[in-house]
């Protein structure tokens, strides 16, 4: 059987639904790298723009002539964190070279665990749905975007190994992968992504097919 993949960037642009941005000025390209540590390390609530610049090396003039807001601002943030997260995966996998579509799914979920390793504080969409209380915030829609391509995947592989109700078992393994990283981050439960793994398998050995 051919796995054929869902490749991250033909599913979804890492911009959510605006499309490719503009190229980065220098300047801009410093602001977006001081952002994304300090909105991930320290949490978005609690880094100003003042901080920000300072950080960048530039003055906040320069911040809202690029971005235009601390909003578009996280937006931006969590597009980069997409990106890197998709370059990442597809990076895994070809690495794993996985050749069924239960091999892709599981692929998926050991890439999890890689991450996690340098990600200590867990999902940055995730901690940024959580502070971001605003269903119209502008980061909103990337971060749905993100959990969606996930589900979506999921769902294409299971359509390919001939597994009945293909959408309940992509919600299954869906939650399994999102709760690992709520579980590896609020419950300290660093072997987290290991277990969804297991659960994973288990969940696809036994999963009915056509």
């Amino acid at each position: 059987m051919v796995v054929q993949q869902v490749r991250p960037w033909e599913w979804l642009s890492p911009t959510g639904a605006e499309g490719e941005p503009k190229p980065l000025t220098p300047a801009g390209e410093r602001i977006l790298t001081a952002a994304s540590t300090l909105f991930y390390e320290q949490g978005i609530r609690a880094v100003g723009v003042d901080t920000i610049a300072n950080t960048a090396g530039v003055t906040k003039k320069t911040l809202y002539d690029r971005f235009g807001s601390k909003d578009k601002l996280i937006a931006a943030y969590l597009q980069r964190r997409n990106k890197v997260w998709h370059l990442f995966l597809d990076d895994q996998l070809n690495q794993r070279k996985p050749g069924t579509p239960e091999e892709v799914i599981l692929a998926m979920f050991a890439a999890l665990t890689e991450w996690m390793t340098e990600s200590q504080r867990g999902c940055g969409f995730i901690n940024a749905s959580v502070e971001l209380a605003a269903p119209d915030h502008p980061a909103m829609p990337v971060i749905v975007a993100q959990k969606q391509w996930v589900r979506a995947e999921f769902l294409a592989q299971a359509e390919l190994a001939g597994c009945q109700r293909a959408g309940e078992l992509a919600d299954r393994l869906l939650l399994l992968h999102e709760g690992a990283l709520v579980s590896y981050r609020v419950a300290a439960m660093s072997h987290a992504p290991e277990v969804a793994h297991r659960a994973a398998a288990d969940l696809l050995a036994n999963w009915p097919r056509d």
